[in-house]
């Protein structure tokens, strides 16, 4: 037998990483940051325990990764769920989108999104790993799309915002309510409340989904 080529072989350690990643956000929405160990999430992954530190040092930097990856295909199946946006508010409608589907999130999975948030807040910081990079770049090209003049300032403020509100949501014991939220970001950012997928149910330009598949394509552009 011919040893597999480097093309194989990468494609393989990267499904193993995307096992590894879906596994971590599905067992923490179950049981918990605390109740789930690393041991446990290789098990679902159907991993050899040692692949997850090879991937990853701790457990903290696997389960940011893992909200990235979620974050990042949540926010790619919105922009490009039918009827997907085009025309003149094009730029308007997908960024409405962004802001719907992260604040969906929060309220979709709120145990996952808030131990998120206080691992963000604890020693190891904001980790910079692959997937926070993709869905960084797809904020920005949102942004850009908007009619930005610089992606590269209203890109970390529309992040800074979007992070602001999910904890808001969170904030045990005093939630903010999600509709307030979502119109102090669109009335920053100049968008119609009936865009995007508003949270009262009104006329929306698209539906927010309760799952995402690993097959959510990324896109660019307005």
């Amino acid at each position: 037998m011919s040893p597999r080529s480097a093309a194989v072989n990468e494609e393989l350690r990267r499904r193993s990483r995307e096992r590894l990643l879906q596994a971590t956000t599905d067992l923490v929405r179950e049981r918990g940051y605390e109740a789930t160990t690393l041991g446990d999430i290789a098990d679902r992954a159907g991993s050899a325990r040692g692949l997850v530190s090879y991937y990853f040092p701790g457990k903290r930097q696997l389960l940011q990764s893992a909200v990235h990856r979620l974050m990042h295909l949540t926010l790619d199946a919105a922009l490009h769920r039918e009827p997907v946006p085009a025309g003149p508010g094009a730029g308007q409608e997908r960024l409405a989108r962004a802001i719907d589907a992260v604040l969906g999130l929060a309220v979709d999975h709120p145990l996952l999104m808030r131990t998120h948030m206080a691992g963000i807040l604890q020693a190891e910081g904001f980790v910079q790993c692959p997937e926070q990079q993709r869905l960084a770049t797809l904020l920005r090209e949102t942004v850009a799309g908007w009619g930005s003049t610089d992606p590269d300032t209203d890109y970390p403020l529309l992040r800074a915002l979007l992070m602001g509100a999910v904890f808001a949501v969170l904030l045990p014991g005093a939630p903010m309510p999600v509709n307030r939220l979502r119109a102090e970001l669109f009335q920053r950012f100049g968008l119609a409340w009936e865009r995007g997928v508003p949270p009262d149910g009104g006329p929306s330009g698209g539906t927010r989904s309760d799952s995402v598949s690993d097959g959510s394509r990324a896109g660019s552009g307005r």
